[in-house]
């Protein structure tokens, strides 16, 4: 199976430099065309057209700001798997099935927040049951919070492209 190179992700910043979305290469391409935006960080690979080459973008800003109200990241089993980076929140374990665990079970309160899902594994997600933390003796690695928009960005990216890291406040 070939590899289609307009498919690269691109990421795509605000005016300000805010991120805003992670697009394909053959979007942000044609933003950059349009004159939508400018690029900010090259990528690695051409497009090659009959009269011109391009070369791919990594990161791309766009030419004006652009007002979105502030991203809140959809509650989701997916996207508490996400925030959690499919590790236990129990045991620590990478390993197996995982599941999303009511830190206090709904049968005594709990509510369906990101602040009471956590993610676990199933021998932990079994041995707590429908109990709290203090009825099970068992105790979270982290607690769960609301993920912010940039750092669910940095979660979900999967091996982000180094030239992210400054945009996306990962550090060098």
């Amino acid at each position: 199976m070939r590899h289609n190179i307009l498919e690269h992700r691109v990421l795509v910043l605000n005016q300000n430099y805010e991120p805003l979305t992670i697009c394909p290469a053959r979007r942000a391409l044609i933003m950059l065309l349009l004159g939508r935006a400018e690029v900010v960080e090259e990528g690695d690979g051409c497009v090659n057209t009959v009269r011109c080459q391009y070369r791919l973008p990594s990161v791309v800003r766009l030419q004006s700001f652009i007002r979105k109200p502030r991203s809140e990241v959809k509650l989701t089993k997916h996207n508490v798997l996400r925030r959690d980076r499919h590790t236990c929140q129990y045991c620590g374990s990478s390993k197996g099935a995982m599941t999303v665990d009511h830190v206090l079970p709904k049968s005594q309160g709990g509510e369906h927040t990101w602040e009471n899902l956590v993610c676990a594994c199933t021998a932990c997600n079994n041995r707590k049951s429908n109990r709290s933390l203090s009825q099970s003796s068992m105790s979270l690695i982290r607690k769960p919070r609301q993920p912010s928009f940039i750092s669910f960005i940095q979660y979900s990216v999967n091996n982000p492209d180094h030239r992210w890291r400054p945009y996306l406040f990962m550090g060098r």
